[in-house]
């Protein structure tokens, strides 16, 4: 009976500090984002080889319970074919951005995504520049044969976001 009251009393406190803290509007839960998967060739429009489709699937089989609501991807079949399995599984639809300018999406989730939990999926180059652009201060490098890093970005009411990589 002691070890229950315990466990509701500090149940009743960790409400509490959660009602009390601060909400920041412009913050998502998280942010995972991801470069594609590997592809068949170095095409401008590569799909993906079978190696790819499989890290698609695991992706999917990572990510298919932590709330995302949110996929964005690029305009090439690469970071499409990625996230298919997964928004597939999620029964969503993914936004379409342009892979030259991170700034505009990241803006645009700030806006229409507050507290919810968002997929990028884009591309070596781009990747890093999105991880700059949601306050990440450390340089991001991600070589050209990898493909399995996985970045979890969550914002801070103050300062810059916590980033975890993860591979997968």
């Amino acid at each position: 009976m002691r070890r229950f009251r315990r466990l509701v009393l500090s149940g009743v406190l960790g409400l509490a500090v959660v009602g009390t803290t601060p909400r920041v509007a412009w913050a998502q839960k998280a942010v995972v984002v991801v470069r594609h998967a590997e592809r068949v060739d170095e095409s401008e429009d590569s799909p993906l080889s079978p190696a790819g489709l499989q890290r698609a699937q695991t992706l999917a089989r990572m990510l298919g319970r932590i709330g995302i609501t949110r996929i964005f991807v690029t305009q090439f079949q690469r970071t499409q074919q990625t996230a298919a399995p997964l928004a597939a599984a999620l029964k969503l639809t993914p936004v379409v951005m342009s892979a030259n300018t991170p700034q505009p999406v990241v803006e645009r989730i700030r806006r229409e995504n507050p507290n919810d939990v968002v997929l990028i999926v884009g591309h070596s180059n781009t990747v890093p520049a999105i991880l700059k652009q949601f306050g990440h201060p450390e340089l991001v490098e991600i070589p050209t044969d990898e493909f399995d890093s996985l970045f979890v970005l969550v914002p801070k009411a103050q300062g810059p976001p916590t980033v975890l990589r993860l591979r997968y």
